[in-house]
C-alpha cells in the first residue's frame, strides 16, 4: 500500500511553524528559530498545532505536562482499541533549525490526512503527539514530556523544574494555557481521583517517530529514509579537579598544582579512551569533554579549580562503561602524579534503546511499496522514541539532513525529502494500525 502525501501542505505547515520564534540573520541560507517551552512563540506554535489537528478531524487532548495529542478514530475502527501514535516535538534549541522536531509532528499529521484522502480506514485509532520540552534547553535535561508520560519522572517533580529565570514549568504552562486542556477547550487526562495527569504511552499499540537524521549517512547513500536499529545510550559525567590558585608570575613551575593543566590531560585521556573503543570494539562510540569551568579564570593566576562536563554515547552499553572507567582512571592518575584532588559524578544515564523489529519491518515494507530506498542505521542523538520504547513498541525513522547540520540555522532537509520520508511513515502507520 502506497499512501501519497501532499508535499505542499506539509511544507506549508512546517514553514508556518517556523515563523513562531523566527530569528533573523544575515545568512541567506539560514532558517533560524528559537522556540522554548513557556515562551509566546511556544504558545503560538501549540495553538496552531491544535487548530490544524482539529481541522483534520482529530480529537485533541492536552495533558498536565503540556503534551498535545490529536486522535483520529476512523468510522470502522474500534474506539477502545489501543491506538498507533506518531509525532515528535515543537520546541527548539536557541537559534535552531526549522525541521528538528516539527517535521515529525507535522509528518504524523500529514500521514493521517493522507490516509483520510485515500479512504484508508485502519482498525485502530491513530494519534499525533507533540511532546513537551524535548530539547531540554529550558526545563530539565531533555525528553521531558515523554519521560513524565512514561513514568520515569513524576509529574510533581517535572512541574517543579525551573527555567533560568526561576519560573517553574507548572507556572510557565499555566501562563501559556497548556497545563491541561481547559484553556484550549481540549480534553485533559485524569487519574482515578479526577486529578489532571499525563498521557499513557503504555496504552498505545505502537509509537513511530520521524526526525531529521542530523548526520550524513542518508545523504551519502542517496536514500529516502533511515530505519533506526538502536538509539544511542547517553551518559553525562561531571569531573571536578581541585588544585591551588597562585600567582602566575611568582609561583615557580615546580611549585604549582595547576588544575587546568591537569584537566587538559583529562580531556585528552577521555578522547584517547573513546578512540581506543572505536578501534577495538564499537565504531559508533563517542566521548566528549564539552564544557570546562575554570576558577578563578584570570590570566595572571594559576588555575585552582576546574569543572569538566563529559558526554559519552554508544549503542553498546559495555563500551560506554569502558570510557567511563577510563575517565575515572584518568582522575586517579592525576591525583597521584599532579597532586590534585578530584571528584566524579554521573548524574544522567540512559541505556541504549533498540527499536521494535516489527515496526522496523513495517517501515521497510512501506518504503518498498512507495518505491523509496530505506537503509538501516543507528541514532547518535536522543529522541522521545527511546523513552516511549520503555513501555510499548517504538520505532524511529530518519529523513536526510543536508551536510548533517542540525541545532543550527543552516539545518536543512529538502522539501522533496520531507515528503518522501513522510510517505514511508504514512505507509508504516497504516500497516501497523490495520495489522493487529
Amino acid at each position: 500500500m502506497m499512501l501519497p502525501v501532499d508535499a505542499d501542505r506539509l511544507r506549508a505547515d512546517i514553514e508556518a511553524n517556523a515563523a513562531f520564534g523566527r530569528v533573523e540573520t544575515d545568512d541567506p541560507e539560514a532558517h533560524a528559530r528559537t522556540n522554548q517551552t513557556g515562551t509566546e512563540a511556544n504558545r503560538l506554535a501549540r495553538d496552531r498545532l491544535v487548530e490544524r489537528l482539529r481541522e483534520a478531524g482529530l480529537d485533541v487532548t492536552v495533558d498536565a505536562v503540556g503534551n498535545v495529542l490529536g486522535t483520529w478514530t476512523p468510522a470502522r475502527a474500534d474506539p477502545d482499541a489501543a491506538p498507533v501514535v506518531s509525532g515528535s516535538h515543537l520546541d527548539s534549541v536557541p537559534e535552531g533549525g526549522i525541521f528538528d522536531g516539527p517535521l515529525g509532528v507535522y509528518a504524523a499529521l500529514e500521514a493521517v490526512r493522507a490516509m483520510r484522502d485515500e479512504g484508508v480506514e485502519p482498525d485502530r485509532p491513530v494519534g499525533v503527539v507533540s511532546f513537551t520540552e524535548e530539547e531540554g534547553g529550558t526545563f530539565g535535561n531533555g525528553l521531558l514530556g515523554s519521560t513524565v508520560a512514561t513514568g520515569e519522572l513524576s509529574l510533581d517533580e517535572a512541574l517543579a523544574l525551573t527555567n533560568p529565570e526561576g519560573e517553574t514549568l507548572g507556572e510557565a504552562l499555566d501562563r501559556i494555557g497548556y497545563r491541561g486542556g481547559s484553556a484550549v477547550d481540549a480534553a485533559t487526562p485524569t487519574d482515578a481521583d479526577g486529578a489532571p495527569t499525563t498521557l499513557d504511552p503504555a496504552s498505545w499499540a505502537a509509537f513511530n517517530e520521524l526526525h531529521v537524521e542530523q548526520d550524513t549517512k542518508l545523504e551519502s547513500a542517496g536514500a529516502a529514509a533511515g530505519v533506526v536499529t538502536t538509539i544511542t545510550g547517553i551518559t553525562h559525567c561531571e569531573a571536578e579537579i581541585e588544585g591551588e590558585a597562585n600567582h602566575a608570575g611568582a609561583t615557580a613551575m615546580d611549585e604549582r598544582t595547576d588544575a587546568l593543566a591537569a584537566a587538559s590531560e583529562f580531556v585528552l585521556d577521555v578522547e584517547a579512551a573513546a578512540n581506543e573503543v572505536v578501534a577495538s570494539s564499537s565504531p559508533s562510540a563517542v566521548g566528549t569533554v564539552g564544557s570546562l569551568s575554570v576558577e578563578p579564570n584570570a590570566t595572571n593566576v594559576v588555575p585552582g579549580r576546574v569543572e569538566a562536563g563529559v558526554d559519552i554515547r554508544d549503542v553498546e552499553a559495555e563500551s560506554m562503561e569502558t570510557i567511563v572507567d577510563a575517565a575515572r582512571d584518568s582522575l586517579a592518575r592525576l591525583e597521584r602524579e599532579r597532586g590534585v584532588e578530584t571528584a566524579f559524578e554521573r548524574p544522567f544515564d540512559i541505556d541504549p534503546t533498540p527499536m521494535s523489529d516489527r515496526l522496523r519491518e513495517a517501515a521497510h515494507e512501506a518504503a518498498d511499496a512507495a518505491g523509496r530506498e530505506a537503509i538501516d542505521l543507528h541514532s547518535g542523538a536522543a529522541h522521545d522514541a527511546m523513552r516511549v520504547a520503555r513501555v510499548t513498541d517504538a520505532s524511529l525513522l530518519f529523513a536526510p539532513s543536508r551536510d548533517g547540520i542540525s541545532h543550527n540555522p543552516r539545518e536543512w532537509t529538502d522539501w522533496a525529502d520531507c515528503a518522501a520520508a513522510t510517505e514511508v511513515l504514512a505507509g508504516a502507520l497504516a500497516r501497523v494500525a490495520d495489522g493487529e
